[in-house]
């Protein structure tokens, strides 16, 4: 009977996580829906408004005829042509843009504003990507660790009574701190100096960017009016890199965080997490007691069990 209760409650958490996503889904789509539909049908019409004036000022074109040569303009931005500028644009595929392409394709943002033309380079970017993207999710993986790691040895390292939580909650907030200036507060400063846009816009596509969204509306070192220095989109690369390894340990916390705190909302009848009280966790063949000693219950005992920061809850082995 208690396990029929347990797959019971497991099926109705299940469900529950199934509907929230799918609500927010559904909320996401009514929200860009009102936000975004009138601005294309406006961009829409002022566009078929400039093709009008433009047939009218150059009677020697009809429509056809500009409908074709949009048509070119269009493919030749699908291939990484910006239709701006002369000849003497720099080359989409030089080292620099070439190895910011390959860190687009190993982390699977994926801008969408270049792309292989040829067949041998779409083959090779098809394996390419096919052993790339788990080699970058294992050096992301291990990063994240090395990250973690020093994070417990300084835990460890002051761990007195009545300060390890003090200092865990510490840690954590220069932690999320230095990486919010590092990687998503200094960034959009250097891109908006850089490419000339606005703050908003520059941290638009930090966080786009790190998120691994990648819509690629904007994308750094484009604009064939700017002079680049060759390592510019080089360093970007390296930048994603780390950017992406502190953003997924962001994500991993405040999803762990997230499902937890559902989750004992959902399950708190039958937790029987009581403050103070000693709760049983298999550790290594024996079962070790924690005592549970803050009220904030959401962290997953067996990520302790692991050796995870955990700032919420404070155990000592009996």
């Amino acid at each position: 009977m208690p396990l029929l209760t347990v797959h019971s409650r497991q099926i109705s958490w299940t469900l529950l996580l199934v509907l929230g996503y799918l609500f927010y889904l559904l909320l996401g789509a009514v929200v860009f829906q009102l936000l975004e539909k009138q601005a294309e049908a406006h961009s829409w019409d002022r566009f078929q408004l400039e093709k009008l004036k433009f047939l009218q000022n150059y009677t020697c074109l009809d429509r056809q005829a500009l409908e074709q040569f949009l048509q070119v303009l269009m493919e030749a931005w699908e291939k990484g042509v910006n239709p701006e500028g002369n000849s003497t644009n720099p080359s989409n595929w030089d080292f620099g843009n070439s190895f910011f392409f390959a860190g687009t394709v190993v982390t699977t943002i994926g801008y969408g504003n270049l792309a292989p033309s040829t067949v041998a380079g779409q083959v090779f970017c098809v394996f390419y990507a096919f052993f790339g993207v788990p080699l970058n999710l294992a050096f992301l993986n291990q990063l994240g660790k090395g990250l973690n790691a020093h994070l417990i040895t300084l835990e460890r390292w002051v761990h007195k009574p009545g300060r390890a939580q003090v200092f865990q909650t510490l840690a954590m907030a220069i932690f999320l701190t230095t990486g919010t200036l590092l990687f998503l507060v200094f960034p959009p400063l250097i891109f908006s100096y850089v490419e000339g846009w606005s703050y908003g816009e520059g941290f638009y596509f930090t966080f786009i960017t790190l998120s691994t969204i990648g819509f690629g509306d904007y994308v750094v070192g484009t604009d064939p009016n700017k002079n680049y220095i060759p390592v510019y989109r080089s360093l970007t690369a390296i930048w994603i890199v780390f950017g992406l390894a502190w953003l997924a340990l962001v994500f991993n916390v405040g999803a762990d965080m997230m499902e937890k705190v559902l989750q004992l909302k959902w399950h708190k009848p039958a937790l029987g997490l009581v403050e103070g009280a000693p709760v049983k966790v298999p550790l290594n063949g024996s079962t070790a007691l924690w005592h549970v000693s803050h009220s904030s219950q959401f962290c997953v005992i067996s990520k302790l069990a692991e050796g995870a920061l955990c700032p919420f809850i404070q155990v000592t082995d009996e």
